[in-house]
């Protein structure tokens, strides 16, 4: 009978668990549950994203004679403050000098729409004036002004919780670093002695499509920025550093991040010398295509194997849904229950084989 079949079972019980979070939502009973994850969702995102970065390299040392993990892991960890603050003493005047430069940038815009405005008023057909222009303009920014103003306690609040989230994210990834070999062997413990062998390749499977991800997605961003760098100062960009370093942190997304990190440039550009503009995206077509075509490959081979088409679409829905956040992890997600589901069909196969007829 249709009602004793399993898929039965399964829908009824997720119907009961969408009731009963439907209830548990309307007497505000998740919302301490809601307040620790947003709380932990960002330290332990940003500790695992360079767990994973970071556990090959501590790997390497622990195999030296004589060299602990947690030593290994403080070694690691003051490589990058030494990398930092090296970075910083010798870039500092560099950086600090473009990110002077670029504070001018509103002074450059505004002189340039003054002269856009004067020449409106000298050729103004009675259609528009420059004073209505300054006008609408001036509201604007007045209504911009009265937002932030508004809106300067959600500042405050943003940046003391990013400074929570930079103190937490060292402690988080050490003992990830630590102990984070243990994981599998006490997820193990939960899985039935007969299920042990199959649930331990699905556990691993899905640690290497995370790690083969987000290693590979770093090491093209990191790519694409030094690239970019050399483009700009080839064309002759101003600000190439800053906008390069811009590139490298947004590339994290695939696809979309490219053309996020090459916004800034174009404007720059533009300022400089409009010209200028076309140069910058030759650069970023030229350095897509080697990713596309060399970088991409060498680095993710045929391991993800995910569909640009799919990618995309991830992409598009996650955007409007969680915004940056959701972009970047849109992709290693689906990755995960793409591996939840094979596996999952795979074992459904193994105990319910089909039946043969005849």
């Amino acid at each position: 009978m249709w009602i004793k079949q399993s898929f039965f079972k399964y829908i009824t019980a997720a119907i009961l668990i969408l009731i009963l979070y439907y209830f548990l939502e309307k007497l505000h009973l998740l919302e301490p549950v809601k307040t620790i994850f947003g709380t932990l969702f960002y330290p332990f995102l940003i500790a695992g994203f360079l767990f994973y970065i970071l556990r090959p390299v501590v790997h390497s040392l622990g195999k030296v004679k004589y060299i602990p993990v947690s030593v290994a892991i403080l070694i690691v960890f003051a490589a990058i403050g030494g990398l930092i603050y090296g970075g910083i003493r010798f870039l500092s005047d560099k950086i600090q000098q473009q990110v002077t430069d670029l504070s001018g940038m509103p002074e450059k815009l505004k002189q340039t729409a003054d002269e856009a405005r004067k020449k409106l008023e000298e050729n103004d057909m009675g259609m528009m004036s420059g004073v209505s222009i300054q006008h609408r303009v001036t509201e604007y920014f007045s209504g911009l002004t009265q937002q932030i103003g508004d809106h300067i306690t959600t500042i405050f609040s943003t940046i003391a919780g990013a400074t929570t989230v930079l103190i937490i994210v060292p402690f988080v990834l050490f003992f990830l670093l630590k102990d984070g070999h243990r994981l599998i062997p006490f997820l193990k413990q939960a899985i039935p002695e007969k299920h042990k062998p199959r649930g331990e390749k699905l556990l691993k499977d899905l640690d290497y499509t995370i790690s083969s991800y987000i290693v590979g997605q770093a090491t093209i961003a990191f790519v694409d920025g030094v690239l970019i760098y050399i483009g700009y100062l080839i064309i002759g960009l101003d600000y190439a550093l800053i906008l390069s370093i811009f590139v490298t942190f947004t590339c994290v997304i695939p696809f979309v991040g490219p053309i996020i990190g090459a916004t800034p440039a174009v404007v720059v550009a533009l300022m400089q010398d409009p010209t200028l503009a076309i140069y910058v995206i030759v650069t970023f077509i030229v350095v897509q295509q080697l990713e596309g075509n060399l970088v991409a490959p060498l680095v993710f081979g045929e391991r993800l194997n995910i569909h640009p088409l799919t990618v995309i679409l991830l992409l598009v829905v996650a955007a409007p849904l969680y915004g940056i956040v959701g972009m970047i992890i849109a992709v290693p997600t689906y990755s995960v229950l793409k591996v939840l589901l094979k596996h999952g069909y795979e074992f459904y196969r193994l105990y319910h084989p089909p039946k043969e007829h005849g």
